[in-house]
């Protein structure tokens, strides 16, 4: 009896023996496919418009790499696809869109120039030409991204070292007729998050500062006022990188150097305009400037009746030597007359030009191109200063993949500010068609370049996606506190957006490059999920065969699979 026990101990401890070097077998083949990289992505924006779906559908990541989409006869519906945007074909990324072909993934390379906030000013040499293609490239490929339902996972990340070497591995694997799949290796790459959800009640966040103007003992009229407004969020493929250095971070730039000006002037009784200043930096510029709307309405009819005109401020910090003034009333009203001849006179001294577009509205089209629209609805003189020509298309041109600090001009913003703040000044005090310069160089009213660098840098790094933007962001409090300190009194509207957007998160996460020489982690796949299923429960099944045989008997095992004998009912 006692041989009997010591047998069955003996068969058990090496059983458990061979379970434990099973694991470490696997463990092993594990620790040869440790992350060879891993790499910050972001995620193509998830949207729905009136219910309908846009953007990537999908986050989660967990196939192999490929380098190309034009591999002829190739299944690519398990394998993510890198593709640089210097070798970017919009043409082919297009076709796979439109015809609705099945790919694991797409993992674009943005340039590294597009990271750096470094940038040589136009004096010191224009970009060349191989930037500008990529610019070119990226607002294609933006426009095409953003009005698609795509139904896997798309995500952009910044070329370094590590990734190009990876990418060149692949293409070196793919050159000599050996892709990567679950039996030659590879790498496998891999984005572990959860399924992206609906961003609950998505707010925009409008801020206003107020320098009234000076009043008249004894005279009764209302003090009229000019609004110096600017959207400050951002759209674009990927809103964590829509940091919208040029549209609409220039805008607002210019607006609080503006705002510090005139602060210099209203400071003093002797100085101060027999006009209030109202500073609007508002949200929701890319969805019909749905903020704009909803701040001008909570004002009472007393206080849009005082406003004499507005002026927003939209994309000034990529222009060579004109800018445009975009108005909804026609180019004889009186008003734009006055507005226009203002811009054009200071235009002439800064040796820029200014030219006047008209483009009339249509209020029963909920369409909304340019910001000053809004105002224009309500019956308010109002124009938008821009570099743009021509409205951009919906969703277009609002701080896209492309509009980095790479590409804004600080002198261009300096000569916008100039423009406007001395045709505002020359209103206000009366000097129209005069050659007085009140904000002089090298005096107490410069322009001060450090300021707009300072504020540019920071907005430069900044997204500002409104549905994703807190309460509480950091860069509301900045914003909220420095208007204040240039303005009498400052007001944030909380508003919610309309409903005919619906906003999903997991925008940004960390990309897991894995290099897998072992068969058991070779990228993951149905294949090799059954067949180490099979593995396994034969390995199970032996041991177990084998225990019952050792420890009852080889009759116990087979009465195991023997159907028992049936039991008949006796019937009475």
């Amino acid at each position: 009896m006692e041989t009997r026990r010591d047998c069955k101990l003996q068969v058990v401890g090496s059983s458990v023996y061979s379970l434990i070097a099973l694991f470490f077998v696997l463990l092993a083949c594990v620790e040869l496919g440790d992350a060879a990289t891993a790499v910050d992505v972001y995620r193509l924006i998830q949207y729905d418009l009136a219910g309908v779906p846009f953007g990537s559908r999908l986050a989660t990541v967990n196939h192999h790499a490929g380098s190309s989409l034009s591999s002829s006869n190739s299944d690519l519906s398990r394998t993510v696809v890198i593709i640089p945007i210097r070798d970017l074909d919009i043409s082919t990324v297009q076709d796979y869109i439109d015809r609705k072909h099945s790919v694991g993934g797409l993992l674009f390379l943005l340039p590294r120039f597009l990271n750096s906030e470094k940038r040589e000013s136009k004096e010191d040499g224009d970009h060349n030409s191989e930037e500008k293609a990529i610019r070119d490239k990226l607002v294609q490929l933006e426009r095409l991204l953003v009005h698609a339902n795509i139904p896997y996972p798309v995500y952009f990340a910044f070329e370094d070292e590590n990734i190009e070497a990876v990418l060149a591995d692949i293409k070196r694997n793919e050159a000599t007729g050996q892709p990567a799949t679950a039996t030659t290796g590879g790498y496998k790459l891999v984005v572990s998050t959860s399924e992206a959800k609906k961003v609950a009640s998505p707010s925009i966040i409008n801020i206003q500062g107020w320098l009234p103007g000076l009043k008249v003992d004894g005279d009764s009229t209302q003090t009229p006022t000019v609004a110096i407004v600017a959207s400050y969020d951002t759209f674009g493929a990927a809103p964590a990188l829509s940091v919208g250095g040029d549209s609409n971070g220039s805008g607002v730039v210019a607006l609080l150097e503006i705002a510090r000006l005139f602060s210099v002037l209203y400071s003093n009784p002797k100085t101060r305009g027999r006009y209030n200043l109202l500073f609007g930096l508002t949200s929701g510029g890319p969805y019909n400037y749905n903020g704009t709307q909803k701040w001008l309405r909570s004002f009472d009819q007393r206080m849009r009746e005082s406003i004499d005109y507005a002026i927003c401020l939209n994309s000034i910090g990529s222009w060579d030597n004109e800018l445009w003034l975009h108005v909804s009333k026609p180019p004889e009203n009186a008003y734009i007359k006055q507005i226009f001849n203002g811009f054009s006179d200071v235009a002439e001294e800064l040796e820029i030009k200014v030219g006047l577009k008209h483009k009339k509205i249509n209020i029963s089209n909920p369409r909304v191109a340019w910001e000053h629209e809004q105002f224009s609805r309500l019956r308010v003189t109002a124009a938008t200063l821009s570099e743009l020509s021509v409205a951009p298309e919906f969703l277009e041109n609002f701080g896209g993949l492309s509009d980095r600090r790479h590409f804004v001009s600080e002198t261009a913003i300096i000569k916008g500010v100039k423009l406007v703040a001395e045709s505002l000044a020359r209103h206000i005090y009366g000097y129209e068609g005069k050659n007085i310069q009140i904000f002089a160089e090298n005096s107490s009213l410069a322009v001060n370049p450090a300021y707009i660098s300072s504020w540019l840098s920071l907005l430069s790094r900044t997204p500002r996606v409104a549905p994703f933007l807190p309460k509480t962001d950091p860069l509301i409090s900045a914003l909220r506190k420095e208007l204040a300190e240039h303005t009498a009194e400052v007001n944030v509207q909380h508003e919610g957006l309309d409903g005919l957007f619906t906003f999903y998160d997991s925008t940004k996460a960390t990309l897991n490059i894995y290099q897998v020489p072992c068969l058991l982690y070779h990228v993951a796949s149905v294949t090799f999920d059954l067949l180490l299923l099979l593995v396994l429960g034969s390995y199970l099944i032996v041991l177990f065969s084998f225990l019952v045989i050792t420890t009852r008997g080889l009759d116990d095992l087979i009465s195991l699979f023997r159907r028992p004998p049936s039991r008949k009912v006796k019937t009475a």
